[in-house]
């Protein structure tokens, strides 16, 4: 049985259908989270309101294309409205883009991928940095990648978007080292993900991590007993 560590918490998880996602919200949830859990596939969120009320948790689903012009602004206007706060904050919803030669990019997929990994983001922080210093214990997780930082040939737009958001939320959180708000950095390494068999269509997912095991590494970070700030935290964690 799982300490609901998390009883009376509001939990906002983006990229929350599928993958890593999913299995962050689901275990939020088993925490005793309330899960505000968003999407663009209905489908999905709907099969993950299905676990999670099966397990005995609360889930509220949001179908939400973060490149909607105004979908964030009005989530954080609808989350404030019903909860007045904000305790956790699940940055998880990334794209890959084209593995292809930097000059090969087109300015549609430039677009998409810093769109999606940096522009969302930032907006994010912009409108929910309020209702996270509403709560006693703020915290919030930004999904990274190796990539940002071991920069390969063909991963131009999706290793600088990874760099670009690692700048915006390192810088963010020092900006919050007097305040009671918690942010991360959490990178999960090779995960059996649908983007990591896109990336590595040969290789043998079995062989890597579930999301599953790697969810309560980013959880962790979620506890309001959590002290860890302005990291960059690899799983798995060695620390």
């Amino acid at each position: 049985m799982t300490d609901k560590l998390l009883e009376g918490r509001v939990a906002l998880v983006t990229g929350a259908s599928r993958g890593i996602g999913r299995a962050v919200a689901l275990d939020l949830a088993a925490k005793g989270a309330h899960v505000i859990a968003t999407a663009r596939t209905q489908g999905g969120l709907e099969e993950l309101d299905d676990a999670i009320r099966a397990a005995g948790g609360q889930a509220t689903l949001v179908p939400l294309d973060l490149m909607q012009s105004d979908g964030i602004e009005k989530l954080a206007g609808i989350v404030k409205e019903r909860w007045q706060k904000l305790d956790i904050l699940v940055a998880n919803a990334g794209v890959l883009g084209e593995l292809t030669p930097a000059s090969h990019v087109s300015a549609k997929t430039w677009n998409s991928v810093f769109g999606i990994n940096v522009i969302a983001p930032a907006r994010l922080i912009r409108a929910f940095e309020p209702l996270l210093m509403a709560s006693d214990a703020g915290r919030a997780v930004f999904l990274t990648s190796g990539a940002a930082r071991n920069r390969k040939p063909y991963w131009a737009p999706y290793a600088a978007s990874k760099a670009a958001l690692d700048a915006l939320v390192e810088s963010w959180a020092k900006e919050h080292m007097s305040s009671a708000l918690r942010i991360n950095l959490f990178n999960p390494g090779p995960t059996r993900t649908a983007m990591r068999a896109k990336a590595f269509p040969g290789e043998d997912p079995m062989t890597l991590p579930a999301p599953e095991a790697v969810a309560p590494a980013i959880s962790a970070l979620c506890l309001p007993s959590s002290k860890r700030h302005a990291e960059w935290v690899s799983f798995p964690d060695e620390t």
